[in-house]
């Protein structure tokens, strides 16, 4: 009976000291950082379970023991609360860093740049040339894609901020559209609380014409507020624009480097040789110095201008003043 009894303490020590030397196995594997030796890109599936992610990690070439890794994430309580998306596994990170960040949505992120003055059909072709983004609105018009971000207007041009965005790998490029028109909408609305008194705008979407067409006209930061007060002096008085960049933009691909005196007398409805006011939409994607432009101009009794060559304008308040400074600087 004796015997017996040692046997029993031997057996219960001996499993004490065995789940006590596995606990403190399980601890040091925890805090041991992986060993790689460079970043891993992985995806977690929407979906996914603990056991299932555990096979992703592993599928995607990182050294972790799937079935330890479920275990880490049953004890701490957290394999309810994984997030789906693309992560990025840096080197010398640990199984209870990365459970962390796959819990707490730490996605993988890239970027995109939206450059100010491009046409909308440059901004689509980038975003869909883009890699790290999930291409949902492949083969939607542009009507349908504004349908799809909730826009309320019915013409892409202009309708979004250029800016560099952040957003993680593997996003819907319906999230990048949403996020730009949803920044251009407040920046419009910003600019149009803060606009100039007696300007000859009926609401904001005509500021946003008018700063697009600032943004084509000059990449001079210091004379976009001159150029805006050619063309708000002009259409205070009932003049034509008769600005370039719009009867480009009316040509479309018919466009190729050089505007001609027929292309001038063509008309369009952007052609502001022929039409009175503003084009009907954005010719571009102005920024946020082109916004502000349009609705503080500066000061002036300027109607024309013209490029001087160097990459600055000369402006002049009459057809005289304007016709000697062409001959000087374009004949």
């Amino acid at each position: 009976m004796a015997s017996l009894k040692k046997f029993f303490v031997f057996c219960t020590l001996l499993v004490l000291l065995i789940a006590g030397a596995s606990a403190w196995m399980f601890m040091r594997w925890i805090e041991t950082p992986l060993s790689n030796d460079k970043a891993v890109e992985f995806t977690i599936k929407s979906g996914s379970n603990i056991r299932g992610a555990s096979r992703q990690l592993v599928d995607a070439g990182i050294p972790i023991h799937p079935y330890l890794f479920e275990a880490l994430a049953r004890i701490t309580g957290k394999a309810a609360s994984l997030k789906a998306g693309s992560f990025e596994l840096q080197t010398q990170e640990t199984p209870q860093q990365l459970l962390k960040k796959i819990v707490e949505g730490k996605f993988s992120l890239t970027n995109l740049s939206i450059i100010e003055g491009w046409s909308f059909k440059q901004m689509r072709n980038a975003i869909d040339a883009h890699p790290a983004i999930r291409h949902d609105t492949t083969g939607l018009s542009d009507r349908d894609l504004l349908i799809k971000i909730g826009s309320k207007y019915h013409h892409p041009e202009g309708l979004f901020f250029p800016d560099t965005y952040l957003f993680a790998k593997n996003s819907s490029d319906i999230q990048v559209y949403q996020q730009a028109h949803q920044a251009m909408l407040n920046r419009l609305d910003e600019v149009w609380k803060n606009r100039a008194p007696n300007l000859p705008y009926k609401e904001p979407y005509q500021v946003l014409v008018m700063a697009s067409i600032i943004e084509k006209e000059t990449g001079q930061a210091s004379e976009r507020g001159m150029i805006a007060s050619v063309f708000v002096n002009r259409l205070r008085s009932g003049m034509l624009l008769q600005t370039d960049p719009t009867v480009i933009y009316g040509m479309g691909d018919q466009f190729q480097g050089n505007i001609r005196k027929r292309d001038l007398t063509t008309d369009t409805p952007y052609n502001t040789y022929t039409r009175a006011g503003l084009p009907p939409t954005p010719i571009a994607l102005p920024g946020l110095g082109a916004l502000k432009a349009a609705v503080n101009p500066e000061p002036s009794n300027a109607y024309y201008f013209v490029a001087r060559g160097n990459g600055t304008s000369q402006f002049s308040e009459n057809l005289n003043e304007h016709n000697k400074a062409v001959n000087k600087y374009q004949r």
